[in-house]
């Protein structure tokens, strides 16, 4: 097998199939005397939106059947398009936690696969620190750094101190903003995923027709969407039996309204987490937003403002990094391996993975442990 040495160029192949995107990446990571170069040579990602479109939203089963029959050719493009042949590759990352653990096993038996036929090392990745690294991959930054990462499944205020070590503030007690958009767009009818057409709905209605309320609006870190969801239906339900039905104008105005709300949410609880870390953190003013509602342009605008309001740099990565991708995978499992924070003979699929280890799990955490 071979070693790793610091001042290097590792070509890396990372795997991700952690919910319903099978994405594959090869990364060019060159490090001379501590000056790192990050070449993203390719980016693959297959969604599976048309398979899920019915049901709005993912069928655990189905994604994993799609994940075992598409991770190879998702692999073979990303090393074509990167003018990579399997060979070449000095090392593969994958996401082994957390997600369905359909998805997970998917991927990571077909790494096992790749790294023993290779005889190269092989790290598995918490999907969730990736997210919060991926703004590492494109930025210079240092450790530690304050981060909000809200997506689909997740949405907490982290710290970050390091490859495995975070302190989470707190974070939402139930439904994640992303889950909340799809579900809202499913019961207007409006299609699948939620969140972009929700975005660009919001464009041209009247964010101020529609007084939806604000749950947990105080001067803490932790979040709740789900009463925010139900207010919507309601009032969706409401204007159906009043007029029979839905004019485009009421969707509009109520996307506008509901995308609004999640905005001030969000304002409110990075001004408490920028505070907290100004007093207990001695390091510099940087603020990370990350994973896939950091791609909603609008959102990304306001949060961007709170932090130059509070003299903190704004970190972000372009939209295609925001959403569920192997380049970030790739890019922390490198970090991990180069840092000797891995151990390949335990990788193990993890559907719960929490990033922080130490606090206490958040109110709603479920039954099952800590999800976050």
């Amino acid at each position: 097998m071979k070693k790793h040495s610091k001042d290097k160029s590792y070509r890396v192949l990372g795997l991700e199939s952690s919910c319903d995107d099978t994405a594959a990446s090869v990364v060019q990571i060159t490090n001379f005397s501590d000056n790192e170069k990050i070449e993203i040579l390719s980016s693959i990602v297959l969604n599976q939106n048309s398979l899920h479109e019915e049901f709005k939203g993912v069928v655990p089963e189905i994604a994993a059947r799609a994940h075992s029959e598409r991770v190879d050719i998702c692999t073979k493009e990303a090393l074509k398009n990167a003018a990579t042949p399997l060979k070449k590759i000095d090392l593969i990352c994958v996401t082994s936690g957390p997600g369905l653990i359909g998805g997970l096993l998917s991927g990571v038996m077909f790494a096992k696969g790749l790294a023993k036929g290779l005889n190269i090392p092989i790290v598995g990745v918490n999907h969730l620190a990736a997210h919060c690294f991926s703004v590492k991959m494109i930025h210079k930054l240092d450790c530690p750094y304050l981060t909000l990462l809200a997506s689909g499944g997740h949405c907490q205020f982290l710290i970050v101190k390091g490859v495995d070590k975070f302190y989470r503030l707190g974070g939402t007690i139930d439904d994640a903003p992303g889950e909340c958009f799809d579900k809202i767009a499913s019961f207007l009818g409006i299609g699948y995923p939620g969140g972009p057409i929700i975005e660009k709905r919001s464009k041209i209605g009247n964010k101020e027709r529609f007084n939806f309320p604000k749950p947990m609006y105080d001067n803490t870190f932790n979040m709740s969407f789900s009463g925010l969801k139900t207010a919507v239906k309601r009032e969706t339900e409401k204007l159906i039996n009043k007029q029979g039905g839905l004019y485009q104008k009421d969707i509009d105005d109520i996307c506008a309204s509901f995308q609004k709300t999640v905005i001030e949410i969000f304002k409110l609880k990075t001004k408490n987490a920028i505070k907290f870390f100004n007093e207990k953190c001695q390091a510099p003013k940087n603020l990370a937003v990350v994973g896939g509602v950091a791609a909603n342009k609008k959102i990304k605008a306001e949060l961007e403002h709170i932090a130059i309001e509070n003299s903190f740099n704004f970190l972000t990565v372009p939209a295609k990094y925001c959403t569920d991708n192997a380049a970030m995978i790739a890019f922390l499992g490198y970090e991990k391996y180069i840092s000797s924070n891995f151990n390949s003979i335990d990788l193990t699929v993890k559907p719960r993975w929490p990033l922080d280890k130490v606090s206490k799990p958040i109110i709603g955490f479920g039954k099952r442990g800590a999800k976050a």
